[in-house]
């Protein structure tokens, strides 16, 4: 074990983590360079095509250093050994960078001893590196800094060294400067990994595991991803999973490089993977201890993880509702921060409510459903949880806004809250602070990110997770020209006032088009949704009513026009009345469609308004 080092690189989103890696995957000879592209650990279409990395990626590399030159810790004490070649496995886990996929990262981090914190010299600290950083050392992980893309013409490499020394209080010489594009000084992050990153203990004499993340074969059953904190494991061994209380016998075991490679064991402190031979997909879990049959004590696993996002997906087709099913199964297997539970309305048929972590997170999730299943989908408009307090006294929590029950049962509703923190130049703050104030944000507090350089600063502030989850990152972006970054997580749920917002089509209520909107903008949002409405429904054979209601009071109103046919067209003169009496005729038709016409709203309509 003392030659095993396990460890994860951690960044806010596009500072270079996939390049690095293919860098060590070069520098190690782990894959070979006709085989070799860029962002090779990034293995599905959607990443490669968005260019971020969605799912972790583990893969064991060998790595051989001369060790004469610099110090080297084994169990936690400082060596100087003889002049000496040494061999050293290195896992490393590549890690997401984006906030919605921090559950990614927490499972990366429990798995090892050590983390790269890569800084972008371009743009220095943002605001997701510091809630990486954060959870590493939460974990008690040792953390190796790095400066990446000092290459570039307008990297600021000094003023990125005062920023981290300041956050992490570290020495300068302490702080590695590479570029992972042109392979400089890379080689120097692999010896500082098997330098400083501790090699990985063992704590108890029975077999025990930790299930980072699972995928699942048609043929093999369910393949889960572990890391063995103690003894060893080989094929055909009897294991259980503690949360299910199941036992199996281990088909294979092996290592990622990064390809699945068959081995004889996985022992203490290696990363690998082992073939469960399970057909039920729910009997594997994330977070899952795998251990020896006579184990008595789990591994402490991960928090279990809520979703804060909510949409309803339905099928376009009815038939494809089992697929639906299915799917979703079979990427949460995966992606424990996924939830699902069945829905059905009037209008849109049979689906599922899905929880997500943001909206990133859901429209990946949507674009791998359509392009890996074959899915066409209906989503509704996201929303959040709400605590609904009625009269009762019984507390209820929805998650659609057709779950919300009539206001005269409702006493008070509460609403998810954030903690903001926006890193942004600080001659932006005033726009930035008139915008959050749009978005009913509070104010906590500001600080300078480096004592030195004050030329950027740290926003903290809480607002609702339903304005987050509009349009304000766009904004934001917009306002700050490009320059500002946004992490938050969920602090606690709080009085609002809120109101239902529900839209009338020809007089008929269509639960897919409500939402619960904030009282103060109830207006506003009811104007600007009928108005889109009335751009793509289609015409009918008579004037069709669009109202925007809050309680039974029209805030909103639009007519969509009736169509209109040219009855006069076949009469070529003759007495007036003969005209009269066609349109008189055509009058009384259409107001007999009036009373007694419906309309069935195509698919594309809701797409089109829940796209927008």
């Amino acid at each position: 074990m003392k030659n095993i080092r396990n460890f994860a690189i951690i960044s806010h989103i596009d500072h270079g983590k996939s390049t690095l890696a293919d860098r060590f995957l070069e520098l190690t000879k782990t894959v070979a360079a006709r085989e070799m592209r860029e962002q090779f650990l990034d293995q599905m279409e959607l990443e490669r095509e968005k260019g971020i990395t969605i799912k972790l990626a583990p893969v064991r590399m060998e790595y051989e250093v001369k060790i004469s030159n610099f110090q080297f810790r084994i169990s936690n004490q400082i060596l100087n050994p003889k002049s000496q070649n040494s061999k050293f496995i290195l896992n490393l886990i590549d890690t997401p960078g984006h906030a919605d996929f921090q559950y990614e990262v927490s499972r990366s981090l429990a798995c090892c001893e050590g983390v790269i914190l890569l800084v972008d010299a371009t743009q220095g600290i943002q605001a997701q590196t510091l809630s990486n950083l954060y959870a590493a050392i939460e974990n008690n992980l040792e953390i190796i800094p790095v400066i990446n893309k000092i290459d570039l013409p307008n990297a600021e490499v000094e003023k990125t060294k005062q920023e981290i020394k300041s956050l992490l209080g570290c020495r300068e010489e302490e702080i590695i400067c590479i570029s992972a594009k042109l392979g400089t000084n890379c080689e120097k992050v692999l010896e500082a990994v098997v330098e400083r990153i501790p090699p990985p203990s063992q704590e108890k004499d029975q077999f025990r595991a930790l299930i980072f993340d699972s995928i699942y074969s048609d043929f093999q059953g369910v393949i889960a991803y572990v890391r063995v904190f103690d003894c060893e494991i080989k094929s055909f061994d009897k294991v259980k999973f503690f949360n299910t209380d199941r036992e199996i016998e281990i088909q294979e075991v092996g290592y990622f490089k990064p390809k699945r490679i068959k081995t004889e064991k996985l022992q203490a402190g290696e990363i690998g993977y082992i073939v469960t031979g399970l057909k039920e997909i729910r009997e594997c879990r994330v977070g899952d201890t795998i251990a020896a049959i006579d184990a008595k004590e789990s591994l402490s696993g991960y928090k279990k993880v809520k979703p804060i996002v909510f949409a309803n997906f339905y099928p376009e087709s009815a038939n494809d509702f089992m697929v639906l099913r299915e799917s979703l199964e079979k990427l949460q297997l995966n992606d424990a921060a996924l939830s699902s539970e069945p829905k059905s309305t009037p209008a849109l048929g049979r689906g599922f409510t899905c929880g997500f972590l943001g909206l990133l997170h859901l429209e990946i999730i949507s674009e791998r459903l359509k392009r890996e299943f074959g899915l066409k989908l209906v989503i509704t408009t996201p929303s959040v949880s709400y605590k609904i307090l009625l009269s009762s006294n019984k507390e209820k929590t929805i998650y659609n806004p057709q779950d919300l029950p009539d206001p005269s049962q409702i006493c008070e509703i509460k609403e998810p809250w954030v903690k903001l923190d926006i890193i942004s130049p600080a001659n932006f703050i005033g726009q930035v602070m008139d915008l959050i104030k749009i978005y009913r944000g509070k104010y906590v507090s500001t600080e300078y990110l480096a004592s030195a350089v004050q030329q950027r600063l740290i926003l903290h502030y809480e607002m609702p997770l339903s304005s987050l989850i509009s349009d304000f990152y766009d904004k934001l972006k917009s306002v700050t020209s490009g320059f500002a970054s946004v992490n938050y997580e969920l602090l606690d749920y709080r009085l609002a006032d809120l109101v239902k917002l529900e839209i009338l089509v020809a007089g008929d209520k269509v639960d897919a088009f409500s939402r619960i909107v904030p009282h103060p903008e109830a207006y506003q949002q009811g104007k600007n949704l009928v108005n889109r409405l009335k751009e793509v429904i289609p015409a009918q054979n008579f004037p069709v009513a669009l109202q925007a209601v809050v309680g039974g009071k029209i805030l909103a109103r639009q007519t969509i026009k009736a169509l209109r046919k040219d009855v006069l067209a076949k009469l070529y003169g003759g007495d007036v009345t003969r005209k009269m009496k066609l349109l008189e005729k055509q009058k009384r038709g259409k107001k007999e469609l009036l009373k007694k016409g419906k309309i069935k709203i195509p698919q594309r309509v809701y797409l089109e308004v829940l796209k927008k």
